[in-house]
């Protein structure tokens, strides 16, 4: 085993003119071209951020060997968390080299790389190698106002880290508070309506569970404000089965690699328009887009873009296989949740000057009759009634779930577009849709019983009973592991805006809750299984945006109260916290100050993203 310490600053190219060196240069011949780069160890050389989108990782290139049971270790600040890593021989081909993930940003990192190299005519060789690389900050583009700096948070909190849970590495997608001119200069005009002047700036990094920054996606060397085919706000991020991430924006979805290599970036098929929120990686490889029709003739013979109220399936290789179009299968003239929102936070159109005022029945037969189309919380085609903010495949039936904030519904339909159920207050569904409500029961199976509409629960204002609906929630998430043909588990962000149909007589009366469901499908009975937050009140209230999610690999419930704080003190404090199965109290819990709009977290897995092998 041989061991060699190297010293690289992997920011600036390092060109010998004159003067003694003891660091090994690759050269030409005497009479050859020369190419002239710093050997790093003994194979090749550091190349920071490899494909300009992730400039906290690197590749140690092979130097011409081939490499295997290459182990990578980023050794951690004092205290700090430490980050390693097997990389398989294929993951290596595919980068010409080490990748390495994890760097510090603005710090000489120090990295510990050993490998076994060899070759066709080579003796295999065991090696350490120790390298120190330099990074520079996180470099997001400033905004040119004082709420919103370059920074991914002003300000970290690490209140709790149980061991199970300490070597986390958690990717956050958060939201610019506001638009700093670059975005939202063009609306859809030909149809009217649509969402495109939806538009914030976003920014997506990872964080260990010191709240250190390991990770960032350069977004500003993606997206060109300038253009509307290139520009929008990254969401639904997930990480696929390969390690990979997809996530939309605008009129595009994307999958890049950890190292930021690109494997796709596709314009959205023509026939749609607008992804937000949610894509959803089903089993087959295909993908389902959150997205809005690009043309639609309603009732009345206009033709419109619609507003987050398509699910389309597209394929591999971007090949449309099949669409749910909401409007077509719902009821988009159900008002009785939008005329309850609160005005002052429609998902991401923040406006506090409007904080507790509602729709009234004038003000939606208003709209109705107008010609007032797009990013409009209101009833019709065209117009924001459904705001669907996640989608998500079972399976076992070949079905999607989705989660419709502004109807307060969790529904699932099939492949055939029939509802199969409907998980929401009872209040205003159709005569069509009411043998889809699903009846509220306790543990043992005993019929729960709310008022007449099924609007308030037992649970709307204590703990009797142990239930209540979701309200304006995201993340509809399937449980796939506990989850069958009869029964499933669903993980909710329960926002908790227009609980019980109405604001209630305080602000601060407001809550929001984690909640895990059980469904009987052959019973059509929900039964809530698991809740927190409620206790927690308004300073855990978040009006818009957050995500619940379960983690096999640990048996545990992830939970990102993204705007927290943003009621009750005008600025969003984002909590991420992670639970042990059935835990009433978080084993993991972080606070972000400065962060923007939270929107999602969730864990990323390096053993997904570089050893094939063990999958």
């Amino acid at each position: 085993m041989k061991t060699r310490s190297i010293i690289s600053s992997a920011l600036v190219a390092v060109m010998l003119v004159g003067g003694l060196s003891t660091t090994a240069f690759a050269v030409g011949g005497p009479s050859g071209p020369k190419v002239k780069y710093q050997v790093q160890g003994h194979i090749g050389e550091v190349r920071l951020n490899p494909y300009g989108l992730t400039p906290l990782t690197a590749v140690v290139g092979n130097g011409g060997y081939i490499l295997k049971d290459i182990k990578v270790t980023i050794v951690p600040k004092q205290g700090g968390q430490t980050i390693s890593y097997t990389v398989d021989d294929q993951i290596a081909k595919t980068y010409g080299g080490v990748p390495i993930f994890g760097l510090y940003p603005s710090y000489a990192n120090k990295v510990e790389v050993s490998y076994t190299r060899g070759g066709l005519h080579i003796k295999d060789e065991k090696f350490n190698d120790k390298y120190t690389i330099v990074t520079n900050g996180v470099g997001f583009i400033p905004s040119g106002i004082l709420s919103q700096p370059a920074i991914p948070f002003s300000k970290v909190t690490v209140k709790k880290v149980d061991k199970k849970f300490a070597d986390r590495l958690y990717l956050l997608n958060n939201l610019a508070e506001n638009s700093h001119g670059k975005e939202a200069q063009a609306v859809w005009n030909n149809p009217v309506g649509g969402a495109l002047e939806w538009n914030n700036d976003s920014f997506t990094y990872i964080v260990d569970t010191q709240g250190e920054v390991r990770w960032y996606f350069d977004k500003d060397k993606l997206l060109n404000p300038g253009d509307i085919y290139n520009t929008g706000i990254q969401m639904g991020f997930r990480q696929n089965s390969d390690g990979a991430l997809t996530w939309g924006y605008g009129q595009r979805y994307v999958k890049y690699d950890l190292m930021g290599r690109e494997i796709f970036n596709r314009r959205l098929p023509l026939a749609y328009n607008d992804f937000s929120h949610s894509l959803d990686n089903m089993q087959n490889g295909h993908y389902l887009l959150r997205v809005a029709s690009a043309n639609t003739k309603r009732p009345d013979g206009k033709n419109v873009r619609t507003v987050r109220d398509v699910v389309a399936e597209v394929d591999e290789n971007g090949y449309v296989v099949d669409d749910w179009n909401l409007f077509e299968i719902l009821d988009p003239y159900r008002k009785d949740v939008i005329m309850a929102l609160d005005q002052g936070a429609v998902c991401l159109n923040v406006d506090a000057s409007q904080a507790g005022h509602t729709l009234s029945e004038a003000d939606i037969a208003k709209l109705d009759s107008s010609n007032n189309f797009g990013d409009i919380a209101s009833t019709g085609t065209g117009r924001n009634w459904a705001h669907v903010n996640s989608v998500d495949y079972d399976p076992n039936d070949d079905s999607i779930i989705i989660s419709s904030r502004h109807q307060s519904a969790m529904i699932k339909i099939g492949r055939d577009k029939k509802v199969k159920w409907i998980a929401g207050a009872h209040k205003g569904w159709g005569d069509k849709f009411k043998k889809y409500l699903l009846q509220p029961v306790d543990s043992k199976g005993k019929k729960i019983v709310c008022d007449d509409e099924y609007s308030k629960c037992p649970g709307y204002l204590n703990d009797e009973g142990g239930f209540d609906w979701t309200w304006t929630q995201h993340t509809a998430f399937l449980i796939d592991s506990k989850s069958n043909k009869d029964v499933v588990y669903l993980t909710v962000f329960d926002n908790g805006d227009a609980r019980g149909m109405e604001q209630p007589a305080i602000a601060s009366m407001k809550y929001s809750r984690a909640v895990v469901y059980k469904i009987d499908q052959k019973k059509m009975t929900i039964q809530q299984i698991w809740e927190y937050g409620k206790d927690r009140g308004s300073d855990w209230f978040s009006p818009i945006t957050s995500i619940v999610e379960y983690q096999k690999d640990k048996d545990s419930v992830v939970v990102y109260s993204a705007t927290a704080e943003l009621g009750n003190k005008g600025k969003p404090a984002p909590e991420l916290m992670e639970f042990n199965w059935g835990a009433k109290e978080p084993s993991l819990q972080i606070k972000f100050e400065g962060a923007g709009l939270g929107y999602q977290a969730m864990p990323i897995s390096l053993e997904k993203a570089f050893n094939k092998k063990k999958k």
